[in-house]
C-alpha cells in the first residue's frame, strides 16, 4: 500500500504573504498562550541526562515541591525532582492520552509551537510531555557530545521512559522539525518494533536532509537569516563545550563558521560518529526509512518552507500505507498562522488532535 497524499489548505491569512514570513511571524509574532510546565530530570546510560517538562490534568506546577515554574528551569530538579515524583498522583493519570513532544533546532518546551501543542492537548484532557534533546532545556549537559537529527537512540530512549512512567497511558508522539526527522527514522527503523505508540505526528520535517542542507547552506537567506539565528545560540555552547572538554572541538574554527553545512562539518558530524555534513545528513534522513512505517503516522509540510524545498517532499509511493502525507500550499515552517491579526497558533494542535482521534 501506498501513503494517502492530503491537500487541504491551512487557511493562512491573506496578510501574511510568502513562506519566509509566515515562518517569522510565527515564530516571533503570532500570539500563543503561555503554559507552565513541572521537570523531571531523567539520567540516560551513558552518564548525561535529559529534561522532560510535564503537564497535565492535575499536574500544576503550583502546588508541588519547588512552587510557581520559571522558564525552563521550574525548581523542580535533584531533591526537588525526586520528592515531585515521588508525590505525583501518578495512577490517576494512568489510563488517559498521552503526547510526548519533540521540539526542533535550539527549541524547547518554551518555543511558541510546543506552548501551543501542549497546552490545547492539556485543555483537552490529555497528559504532555515536552522532551528536550541534551542541552537545550537551559542546563548544559554533562558531555561533550550534544544532539542531532538523526539520534533515534535518544528517542527509543524518552519514549521507553514515558512508557515506564506511564505504562497504562495511550502514547503518542509529535515531533517537530529536527525532533520530526528522529522521530520518523525511529518510527521506520522500528516498524512494528516495541516503541509502544499509539499514533505519531511529524511536523516541518527535514526528510530528505542533504537537499534541506544545500537549501540553507546554499541561499542567501538560509545563510544570513536562518542559520544566523540558529548560530548564535550553537557557537556560545561549542564555546563552552571547549572549555570543559579541551579537545573535542576546533573552536577557533567553529566561532567562524557561517553556514549550516561549515557547522555540521566541523562540529556535529565528527562529534556524533560521522565523516562529514554530507555523510551525516545522507546516513541521518528519515526519508528512505518512510516505506518501513508501521504505525499511524501524519507528515505535515507546507509546501511553500523556506527550510524544505518542495520537489524533496515525499509522494504516495515514498512512503507506507500507514503514513498520511498532508501538504499544504502554505504554512510555513513550523509557522501555520490562522485567524484575523495578529493571528494564532491553534490550527497546528486542531490538526494534530484530529489526526490522532479519527486519522484523517
Amino acid at each position: 500500500m501506498t501513503a494517502r497524499i492530503d491537500t487541504r489548505p491551512c487557511p493562512v491569512p491573506a496578510w501574511l504573504p510568502g513562506g519566509h514570513v509566515q515562518t517569522l511571524y510565527g515564530a516571533f509574532c503570532a500570539q500563543h498562550p503561555t503554559l507552565h510546565f513541572v521537570r523531571e530530570r531523567v539520567d540516560t546510560p551513558d552518564g548525561d541526562f535529559i529534561d522532560l517538562d510535564w503537564c497535565g490534568p492535575g499536574l500544576n506546577p503550583n502546588q508541588r515541591p519547588g512552587g510557581q515554574a520559571s522558564p525552563h528551569e521550574s525548581g523542580l530538579v535533584g531533591t526537588a525532582a525526586r520528592r515531585w515524583i515521588e508525590d505525583a498522583d501518578w495512577a490517576a493519570l494512568a489510563g488517559g492520552p498521552a503526547l510526548i513532544l519533540f521540539h526542533g533546532l535550539e527549541g524547547s518546551s518554551l518555543s511558541p509551537y510546543m506552548q501551543v501543542i501542549a497546552h490545547d492537548f492539556r485543555a483537552a484532557g490529555w497528559t504532555v510531555a515536552a522532551a528536550h534533546f541534551r542541552g537545550c532545556s537551559g542546563v548544559p549537559n554533562r558531555m561533550a557530545r550534544a544532539y542531532y537529527s538523526g539520534d533515534s537512540a535518544e528517542i527509543e530512549f524518552m519514549l521507553g521512559h514515558v512508557r515506564a512512567r506511564l505504562p497504562g497511558a495511550e502514547w503518542h508522539a509529535a515531533g517537530i522539525s529536527l525532533g520530526g526527522n528522529a522521530l520518523l527514522k525511529l518510527l521506520g527503523e522500528a516498524g512494528t518494533g516495541p516503541h509502544g505508540l499509539r499514533a505519531a505526528a511529524a511536523v516541518s520535517v527535514p526528510m530528505d536532509l542533504p537537499a534541506c542542507g544545500r537549501r540553507l547552506s546554499d541561499t542567501g537567506w538560509g545563510r544570513h537569516l536562518y542559520t544566523r539565528h540558529f548560530l548564535r545560540s550553537i557557537r556560545r555552547k561549542i564555546f563552552d563545550k571547549a572549555q570543559e572538554f579541551p579537545g573535542s572541538v576546533d573552536v577557533s574554527r567553529t566561532q567562524s563558521m557561517r553556514s549550516l553545512r561549515e557547522l555540521d562539518d566541523l562540529y556535529t558530524a565528527p562529534m556524533h560518529g560521522y565523516r562529514n555534513a554530507l555523510d551525516y545528513w545522507t546516513r541521518a534522513a528519515s526519508l528512505p526509512l518512510l516505506p518501513s512505517i508501521r504505525t499511524p503516522t501524519l507528515i505535515l509540510n507546507a509546501r511553500n518552507d523556506p527550510f524544505v524545498p518542495e520537489a524533496s517532499l515525499p509522494g504516495s509511493r515514498d512512503a507506507s500505507g500507514d503514513v498520511l502525507l498532508h501538504q499544504p500550499a502554505l504554512g510555513g515552517h513550523a509557522g501555520f498562522v490562522t485567524g484575523m491579526f495578529p493571528g494564532h497558533l491553534r490550527w497546528l494542535p486542531a490538526r494534530l488532535l484530529r489526526f490522532f482521534g479519527t486519522g484523517d
